[in-house]
């Protein structure tokens, strides 16, 4: 059994709690700067579908297949080799090596014959003393780099490697001890002197740490999610399986970590593998180049058809993603059912991205002052993918299908930063009182209140894709919420329980809950509580945002 399949067995006993953090308005740490990663890597990866089942011929087949097929040439390099390529035990010295069965001329061989076609070597390792597959027991052995971590990178830099995926498979760890444990791997590739990018991580069957720091002091790029699926969408919210839409949920409130030399990656794409219609894998190609993504990708590359190439090779998208500003894509609009994210770029153009995450065709818009660019009487549409070129004075807008995304470069006129969601008051139709955080206590599990409106931030909501957000906190249903429980402040984790739709009758209902914001039993003085109840339209259900 594939150690992914396996993943869901144990993942169904660690449900993700509400205490997982998301400070989406962090500004970068300072990168690790190791001269690799100044935009975001392009490759492929043997897992999404090979599995354990890899060997030399069929590693050497994909390096041929990228440079065939112009992959090589749209700006893919890295060719990494994932789990179960190595031998159950190291050698007599404590050296790794590779299955003799399965790499019969070696790694170093390998790696030469990638370099040879002008591409770039990767491989997989775990920091512990098990790679996944054999945590999973799915691949024989222990030859993990726990107490190896110098002798391995040298090993690695000896065979030419360019590229290290590091997978922490354990649920076991707190996250000071897997920084610890992370650095000690990256400390070891620097002292080796080759340049070797660093990718890592830190959520397999793990409490999700993804969203919980900037990993950009530690890696070159760092896992935000669990792993990626062939679904659009799964019940998850950041543990496993994940779908596309499960994991852009989680992936972009994270853009203010992104910066040259350490990006966010929301995993490998699935691009190309069948089960996502056409419209999905082009959103998810294009949503993974506006989110400044890594492109590796995960498809068999030796039969490709002309719309999986399209797709990947899509020239514009491409350039989005690897822009040297290294900006993500910021949220500048959005609510249950879309999304616009605006990306920055070196040139002064901004890339926007107009996403239906709804199941039926919408329009989308957005304005140019809202994308950061002003100055101008009209501006340049560019759409990434027709190459088709518009003018707007200001209105940037499309029809765009279900799970689809429509792309512009937009330049003219003078850039700055685009414009973050704006707030508002929600305001009780009951008692004309607002939503209010009592006394400003951001203390996870605080229960709002009612209070005499006074524009205070701590009664000033953000809408923020699907969430509610004050003080840095978002509005959470707990998990397993019946009608009466209370509705909270915490922090924002990307689950469902914290995603809220604005109702055409004034209601705000949860997304997973399905139950209301309601104040309780319809009181109206200043400190009634406010909690959740089944949805009847009664004016103590009513908001309006002012």
């Amino acid at each position: 059994m594939h150690s992914r399949r396996l993943k869901t067995m144990l993942a169904a006993a660690l449900l993700l709690l509400p205490g997982a953090a998301i400070v989406a308005t962090a500004s970068p740490a300072q990168a690790w700067d190791n001269g690799v990663g100044r935009t975001p890597p392009m490759g492929w990866n043997s897992w999404n579908t090979f599995f354990c089942n890899i060997n030399e011929s069929l590693i050497r087949g994909m390096a041929d297949s990228m440079v065939s097929s112009g992959m090589r040439d749209a700006g893919y390099q890295y060719v990494v080799v994932d789990d179960c390529w190595m031998q159950s035990t190291r050698d007599s010295s404590g050296n790794l090596q590779g299955d003799p069965t399965r790499f019969p001329s070696g790694m170093k061989a390998l790696g030469d014959y990638i370099h040879g076609k002008g591409l770039k070597f990767g491989i997989y390792q775990a920091p512990l003393d098990q790679t996944c597959a054999q945590y999973f027991d799915s691949y024989p052995g222990a030859t993990g780099s726990q107490g190896h971590e110098v002798q391995d990178a040298r090993q690695f830099a000896a065979w030419g490697v360019d590229y290290l995926k590091y997978d922490w498979c354990s649920p076991a760890g707190s996250i000071s001890e897997q920084v610890a444990t992370f650095a000690k791997m990256r400390d070891a590739l620097a002292a080796t002197g080759r340049p070797i990018l660093y990718s890592i991580n830190s959520n397999s069957i793990h409490s999700k740490t993804g969203p919980q720091r900037n990993w950009g002091d530690v890696a070159n790029i760092w896992r935000t999610t669990e792993d990626i699926q062939l679904v659009w969408k799964t019940d998850q919210t950041n543990g496993y399986p994940m779908g596309v839409q499960n994991i852009i949920d989680v992936n972009v409130p994270l853009a203010g970590y992104a910066q040259p030399g350490g990006f966010n990656d929301p995993d490998m794409m699935e691009v190309g593998r069948g089960t996502l219609t056409d419209t999905e894998q082009r959103s998810h190609f294009a949503m993974w180049a506006v989110m400044t993504a890594p492109l590796i990708a995960g498809n068999d590359l030796r039969s490709m058809s002309a719309a999986t190439q399209t797709i990947l090779k899509n020239p514009r998208l491409i350039a989005i993603n690897q822009d040297a500003l290294g900006r993500q894509g910021v949220q500048v609009a959005g609510d249950a059912n879309q999304r616009v994210l605006a990306k920055r770029l070196a040139d002064g153009d901004v890339a926007v991205a107009l996403f239906n995450q709804s199941n039926a065709s919408r329009t989308i818009s957005t304005t140019a002052a809202a994308i950061g660019k002003t100055g101008a009487s009209t501006y340049s549409l560019v759409d990434a993918w027709t190459g088709g070129t518009t003018s707007t004075s200001g209105t940037i807008s499309a029809s765009v299908p279900a799970h689809g995304t429509a792309v512009y470069r937009v330049s003219g006129g003078t850039t700055g930063d685009p414009q973050t969601p704006t707030s508002a008051s929600l305001v009780s139709a009951s008692s004309g009182r607002c939503l209010d955080v009592p006394n400003s206590n951001t203390t996870n599990g605080t229960q709002p209140v009612i209070w005499d409106c006074n524009g205070a931030n701590n009664q000033r909501w953000t809408v923020s894709g699907q969430t509610l957000q004050a003080l840095g906190k978002c509005l959470d249903a707990p998990i397993g919420a019946s009608a009466g429980s209370k509705v909270q402040i915490w922090d924002c984790n990307g689950g469902t329980n914290q995603q809220w739709t604005f109702q055409s009758d004034g209601t705000i209902r949860g997304n997973q809950s399905n139950l209301c914001l309601d104040v309780n039993n319809n009181q109206t003085a200043n400190g009634t509580l406010t909690l959740l109840w089944t949805c009847t339209a009664a004016v103590n259900q009513q908001w309006t945002r002012r």
